[in-house]
């Protein structure tokens, strides 16, 4: 696979995790606790893909460095708010595992990232 290939696959799938979490969102219910991990999901998940389109437009190296950097801290906590409606109970939808994952996942793409980032700048 190219780089280019790689670059937009990952672009369509911060967009998708966006999406997804979005209409999660939408089935947990009202309640002024629920609704404060709601935004702080909301916040994280959709911050992830808008960073990486900002990363790939970044006029520096140390600009792109900065937006992945993001990329993996807001991974991070996408996974901890979904982890939090896990064990809260706030939700039963079968989504929610997928969810979890693919925060995961994300979070371990854009931590290989920043690794691979500053192994070539100490090098």
């Amino acid at each position: 696979m190219k780089k280019k290939d790689k670059v937009k696959d990952l672009e369509e799938r911060t967009f998708k995790f966006a999406v997804d979490v979005i209409k999660f969102l939408r089935t947990i219910k009202y309640s002024k606790e629920n609704d404060v991990v709601k935004y702080q999901l909301a916040k994280s998940a959709t911050s992830i893909g808008a960073n990486y389109e900002e990363a790939q437009g970044a006029f520096s190296k140390e600009d792109f460095n900065y937006r992945v950097s993001i990329c993996f801290r807001e991974s991070k906590e996408s996974n901890y708010w979904l982890r939090i409606i896990k064990a809260t109970n706030m939700s039963k939808s079968a989504k929610l595992n997928y969810l979890i994952q693919e925060s995961f996942e994300l979070k371990s793409i854009f931590g290989s990232m920043q690794k691979k980032i500053h192994y070539r700048e100490n090098y």
